[in-house]
């Protein structure tokens, strides 16, 4: 590979790092985030879902954008936007700023980069060429993931968390003063971009996943005490229900614009492609669980084990070296596995990581408890990573390559989004219901107090430390046995809300089982047969 060509895979590779950085950088830090910008481990799970949100919203059109515009000048665009978002959040005081950098800025920068970056290898590198540099860049990608805790330990353990994301800043400069090597994408034609469609898809993925985020302070059917409620029920139902409605109509009006003549903001018959559908199917549940563990099991190592940033980074870097062990290893060792073989077996092995440290996870069990399940987690992701790109890419002509990539991030996005709400509300709900009943039930907590911890919690109970806990018990004047008995209650609570929301992400395993025989059997490109 020539040196101009190195250069332009190299900042391709580098945007696409950067991207997939943020989806893993902070979870480590999610306690000491929270605490800076004055909020708590909710809100950070809050901002976490939105970032991924507003990407899978707007990836779509993005890619159309990038289309009318010029891929590169897209992709320009999108590093500075993304820059400005990560500035923004460098110096956030407070969470509304954070949201305003962190979920919007950057998210909307995303969405004009990621779907950029598939048109622009497309347009830099020949037909022989093109699988391997698809491979590098999702490489990169994989690498950003499986180091991301490992650098944000680091950094917050030794310097700031704010400095990653002044990193980010740095580096986005270095790939602009890059992208001039880069040729531009031109397209064939100048495509509509179908706003109504566009707003319609936002308002639908946005009610429905705003609805789940929600649903541990609202209540999922049942409203809580002191919460809205729309007709006796809580808004989660009725959010939920109106983004399939929502959802639904965008479907429709999407198949009125084809009968029409007219351009869509998806092309409908792309997805009746039996081995596209299948694909992007596999990336949204690998991305749900992926997600959910990456919320759930640092809150584990850095709030219920009080581990540092860096300590938690170290705990999880088993995941991230299985992760890319498998991504990389399985297509050198075995190019003409099964896809359906692999993948199946990945999400058995994700399922298996999940299900065994649900069962290992206990008030004295230690950070070790967490070292073989994510070992399993890692090699699943690894697994399905290793497959799941070439399958969706090789599914449709080149010419589509970037729809193809704008659908493939909006799943993947939408399915992060999901996964880190529904692990969070349901672990919050199940920890609060645990910790009540705990109250309830022990002897050495005063009648009194019972009373006042059930109005005052009954909303939900904030996922804190054991420290923060005996300070806030100190401040309200409780004698020290109700303090020890509340500390303990509140430890078995803790636990069972870390199984709950490791048994939803097991549960949404096993569902996307159900949808693996929808993978080829074949490699892309491979003329032989079997039977998966």
């Amino acid at each position: 590979m020539a040196g101009a060509a190195r250069l332009v895979l190299l900042t391709l590779a580098s945007g696409q790092f950067l991207m997939a950085l943020d989806s893993s950088v902070m979870n480590v830090s999610i306690a000491t985030v929270a605490k800076d910008v004055g909020t708590t481990v909710t809100g950070i799970q809050g901002a976490i879902t939105a970032y991924t949100l507003v990407m899978a919203v707007l990836m779509i059109p993005g890619g159309k954008v990038g289309a009318i515009i010029g891929r590169r000048r897209a992709f320009m665009i999108g590093c500075v936007v993304y820059g400005c978002g990560s500035l923004t959040t460098a110096v956030a005081p407070n969470l509304p700023v954070l949201l305003l950098g962190w979920s919007f800025l950057e998210g909307v920068g995303a969405a004009l980069i990621l779907p950029a970056i598939v048109a622009l290898v497309a347009a830099n590198f020949g037909e022989r060429q093109r699988p391997a540099a698809y491979g590098l860049v999702a490489a990169a990608g994989a690498v950003a993931i499986g180091l991301g805790p490992l650098i944000g330990g680091i950094a917050t353990t030794y310097f700031s968390w704010r400095w990653v994301f002044a990193g980010e800043v740095v580096v986005v400069l270095g790939i602009l003063l890059l992208a001039r090597h880069v040729a531009d994408a031109q397209p064939d034609r100048r495509p509509r971009v179908d706003v109504v469609g566009a707003v319609l898809s936002a308002l639908g993925l946005g009610g429905f996943v705003y609805g789940v985020l929600r649903s541990d302070e609202w209540g999922w059917f049942t409203p809580k005490p002191g919460q809205p409620s729309w007709f006796g029920v809580s808004p989660v139902v009725w959010l939920m229900l109106a983004g399939v409605l929502v959802i639904w109509l965008f479907f429709r009006w999407e198949a009125r614009l084809t009968r029409q003549g007219r351009e869509p903001l998806v092309d409908l018959d792309m997805l009746r492609n039996r081995q596209l559908s299948g694909g992007l199917t596999m990336f949204f549940f690998q991305y749900l669980i992926q997600m959910g563990v990456f919320f759930v099991v640092p809150l584990y190592l850095s709030v219920a084990l009080g581990l540092s940033a860096l300590g938690t980074g170290v705990r999880i870097l088993p995941l991230s070296l299985a992760l890319l062990l498998a991504a990389v290893g399985i297509p050198r060792l075995l190019p003409e596995v099964s896809p359906r073989r692999v993948v199946r077996l990945g999400l058995l092995t994700m399922i298996t990581g999940a299900v065994v440290l649900m069962a290992a996870l206990d008030t004295t069990s230690g950070a070790e408890v967490t070292t073989v399940p994510l070992l399993l987690v890692g090699l699943g992701m690894g697994a399905l990573a290793s497959q799941l790109g070439a399958v969706t890419v090789s599914a449709v002509p080149d010419e589509m390559s970037a729809d193809v990539g704008g659908v493939q991030n909006t799943v993947t996005n939408l399915g992060s989004s999901i996964g880190t709400a529904l692990a969070g509300s349901i672990m919050i709900g199940v920890m609060t219901a645990s910790f009540l009943s705990n109250i309830e039930q022990s002897p050495a907590i005063p009648a009194q107090a019972k009373s006042q911890v059930s109005v005052q919690l009954a909303a939900g109970v904030p996922f804190v430390s054991d420290a923060q806990l005996q300070a806030a018990l100190d401040k309200a004047g409780a004698r020290s046995e109700a303090s020890r008995a509340a500390l303990d209650a509140y430890a078995d609570a803790r636990i069972d809300g870390l199984k709950a929301g490791l048994a939803i992400l097991a549960f949404a395993g096993l569902l996307g089982l159900f949808f693996v025989q929808r993978m080829p059997t074949t490699q892309p490109g491979s003329a032989r047969r079997s039977d998966g």
